[in-house]
């Protein structure tokens, strides 16, 4: 996961929060803005399903923007975590490029709205406040995994079997040691 430490909100480098999960960009679009969606401030909003895998080629289409309720009461700034990433990071405590991300099973997979989670960027950690056993018993939904992207056949399904997670550049397996960085060679 990166921060733009710079970006960010001082007072959020380090916070602790109720997650509110979004399991793709269609369904943050589809609620961020339902007056009924129980958040707040200090909630931390999640956004699953936007990696290499989730939503296939990694597009910007990470950005989070508060929702209409609490930007009306003078929230300006909350924490927002995803696996994807975004364009722009000028302003905001956003963590991107979680990985692995949830599609593969990464950690985003197991969180749950309610879940509480722990951010402190000078000590580098983002936790989430869940036993570890009760973490692993969770498992990956699999129906929330399978709605990330889950095509058939065809370059789509070739690049979602093979592409790499977002920390060694989304590269195809196939292709590392032919060409491309010295971290994707040294990451196998």
């Amino acid at each position: 996961a990166i921060i733009k430490p710079a970006a960010a909100s001082p007072h959020l480098l380090k916070h602790r929060g109720r997650a509110v999960v979004f399991d793709s960009i269609e369904d943050f679009h589809a609620r961020i803005d339902d007056p009924d969606l129980d958040i707040d401030e200090d909630s931390v909003m999640i956004l699953r399903g936007c990696g290499p895998m989730g939503y296939p080629g990694m597009p910007e289409v990470s950005n989070m923007p508060l929702p209409k309720k609490l930007l009306e009461r003078g929230v300006r700034d909350m924490v927002r975590i995803c696996d994807g990433r975004m364009s722009g990071t000028a302003y905001g405590t956003v963590i991107l490029h979680v990985t692995p991300e949830a599609a593969a099973g990464g950690p985003l997979a197991r969180v749950q709205t309610g879940d509480w989670i722990s951010l402190d960027v000078r000590n580098r950690r983002l936790d989430v406040e869940v036993p570890a056993d009760e973490l692993a018993a969770r498992g990956v939904n699999d129906a929330t995994v399978q709605g990330f992207a889950n095509p058939r056949r065809g370059w789509e399904r070739l690049y979602v079997d093979h592409v790499m997670q977002a920390d060694t550049g989304a590269d195809l397996d196939f292709l590392v040691g032919s060409s491309g960085s010295k971290v994707s060679r040294e990451s196998h």
